[in-house]
């Protein structure tokens, strides 16, 4: 016995079309279609083939299962719906065609990312009422595959007659339905896809960890944070890039502290997404609009129920809000805003003046001001102080550094300064926050 394994194009696309559709469901749905229509469908790959079984050939009309039913019958079928499928594609829409048989039917193309995966046939009907002559040239059209024509006009005379406005409206239906369950299946497809991949980046990355350090558990809560400010900064600044790769950490150091308890990671998870939303608003997304994305996403995590689904809902999370930022940035004005915001934060440790960090972006002082203060809401110096107390509450979660040390850190040579700013922003002082921290 020999075994074809070789991977031709027209059977990859085969496979791709059986993957992209449930079978079932569009078999229901070309059934619902015949029954109120009286049109019989069927869905072929681009060689032409049926994607269904041969026991689903009763759902052709009489005429089709006849001509299947002939030597060669069902081969010149196919090379029409094959031909005819392929030139739907071409224009993009319904292809009405006169088949080999001498009747009307039409192929709707199937087409996911570009790419003709297969077609909807639909038919045999006539458009007109039968005369004389339409029976001798249904003879000449089917010589070659009989001599006895009493069954074949038989059948004929059981197809309903129906309107080209009728055939024109059932071919653009059967495309817009086909189009949908495969766009469905295709996302579906994509999705799982994703998650697979995310998935195998995350176990990479846990991997890894596990070779480089024997006591992960005592340093997941310090690396988390530091990562958390990174991931943060590259958000407000747009690095896409850079940002998904700290949100991995993040969600691989989530999955080992959360042990496998699934509510445990979805709590951890949630609170990465009000930071990455925070971020986002930060980079001047609207509350307005952040708001309403965590209900969504938030909706979708807490009806995941495996990992994987929670972790692909925030990389999905993350990736909305960049690409939000990134719309922000291709505004000129809010270009020159981004370049501010980027030297404050690789500068805010600095001790950093209005005429410094204007002059960095080659702006005078009035207009940076005037200018960031219209796109972000806030002064430049408030902005400023925000990021380093941001920085500031990082430190203060690590017992390990002494105030002193924090606000200096941070860019406040006097301690006492430092501790001024931070009660008149947060309603509480750094030792204070340091403490509700514990509990």
């Amino acid at each position: 016995m020999i075994v074809d394994t070789v991977n031709t194009p027209e059977k990859n696309k085969r496979e791709k079309l059986l993957n992209f559709v449930d079978i079932e469901v569009m078999k229901g749905i070309l059934e619902a279609f015949s029954g109120t229509t009286n049109l019989m469908a069927n869905i072929v790959d681009v060689e032409g083939r049926s994607i269904f079984s041969r026991a689903n050939f009763n759902k052709s009309c009489s005429f089709c299962k006849h001509i299947y039913s002939l030597e060669g019958g069902l081969e010149r079928c196919r090379g029409a719906y094959k031909r005819y499928g392929k030139q739907a594609a071409l224009i993009g829409e319904p292809s009405i065609f006169r088949c080999p048989s001498g009747l009307v039917e039409w192929a709707a193309p199937i087409i996911v990312e570009g790419e003709h995966l297969g077609s909807v046939i639909c038919g045999q009907v006539l458009m007109w009422e039968p005369e004389d002559f339409f029976w001798v040239e249904l003879r000449e059209f089917n010589k070659d595959l009989t001599t006895d024509f009493a069954e074949l006009f038989a059948c004929v005379k059981e197809l309903p007659v129906i309107s080209p406005e009728v055939v024109q409206s059932a071919s653009y239906l059967m495309h817009i339905i086909a189009n949908y369950i495969m766009k469905a299946g295709w996302n579906n497809f994509t999705q799982i896809k994703e998650i697979a991949y995310q998935q195998a980046l995350l176990h990479e990355e846990i991997k890894n960890r596990n070779m480089l350090e024997m006591g992960l558990a005592d340093r997941a809560a310090g690396y988390s944070l530091t990562n958390e400010q990174k991931m943060m900064t590259k958000i407000t600044l747009g690095d896409a890039e850079g940002a998904r790769g700290l949100l991995q950490k993040l969600l691989a150091d989530i999955m080992v502290s959360s042990d496998k308890d699934i509510d445990l990671m979805r709590t951890g998870v949630i609170a990465v997404c009000v930071l990455v939303s925070r971020c986002a608003v930060d980079a001047g997304v609207s509350m307005d609009q952040t708001i309403a994305t965590n209900r969504v996403f938030f909706d979708e995590i807490y009806r995941q129920k495996t990992s994987e689904g929670i972790c692909h809902q925030v990389q999905k999370l993350l990736d909305h809000y960049l690409e939000s930022i990134a719309t922000l940035n291709e505004r000129p004005t809010n270009g020159k805003v981004s370049e501010i915001k980027r030297f404050i934060m690789e500068n805010h440790r600095e001790n950093l003046t209005l005429e410094m960090i204007a002059g960095a972006v080659y702006l005078s002082p009035s207009y940076a001001s005037r200018l960031f203060k219209t796109v972000q809401d806030c002064t430049i110096m408030e902005y400023l102080t925000a990021v380093r107390l941001e920085d500031a509450k990082r430190l203060l979660r690590n017992p390990m550094y002494l105030i002193d040390e924090i606000a200096s850190n941070v860019g406040y040579s006097d301690a006492s300064y430092f501790t001024k700013v931070f009660r008149r922003e947060e309603g509480i002082t750094p030792t204070q926050y340091r403490n509700l921290q514990r509990h």
